[in-house]
């Protein structure tokens, strides 16, 4: 009878790396945050800077962008109404949507997220040349395609 081989050499795949990094990154800006007194998630800061980006956007569409599913947003989108970063406004013309505004609150704490970001971004670029970091967006795009993703809609 004839062996198989069931040896899968995970290090040498990006995925693991891909993980490990995002989680540390992930702990790095909490930490960060969390020293600047800022009382945000990074979840709490995408959703912040999707808003800002575009505000008003209703739930699906603030899901699909966040890569959240629905029930999980609007957990993470109650914490943000109680903490008064965002107003949830159910649409006129169909009442089982609603729009997602920012507060006034809201616009303060992301401006005061900014440079957080901004510090978090350069001291993770380190050493990295420009030429590198796009290598690394387009490899990662690739395997975003490779998992039938539309990268740049996101």
């Amino acid at each position: 009878m004839k062996s198989v081989n069931n040896f899968v050499d995970f290090e040498a795949s990006i995925i693991p790396w891909l993980g490990k990094t995002s989680k540390m990154a992930d702990c790095f800006l909490q930490e960060k945050l969390k020293e600047k007194g800022l009382d945000l998630s990074k979840e709490q800061v995408v959703v912040l800077k999707k808003l800002h980006e575009k505000d008003g956007l209703n739930q699906n569409e603030l899901a699909f962008l966040t890569l959240r599913d629905k029930s999980t947003l609007t957990r993470l989108l109650s914490k943000m109404e109680n903490k008064k970063y965002i107003q949830r406004i159910r649409s006129k013309e169909d009442k089982r949507i609603s729009q997602v505004f920012l507060t006034e609150e809201g616009r303060n704490i992301y401006t005061k997220t900014t440079p957080v970001l901004r510090d978090l971004l350069d001291s993770l670029g380190k050493g990295i040349t420009i030429e590198e970091k796009e290598l690394t967006i387009r490899i990662l795009k690739k395997v975003q395609v490779n998992m039938g993703v539309n990268a740049d809609s996101l």
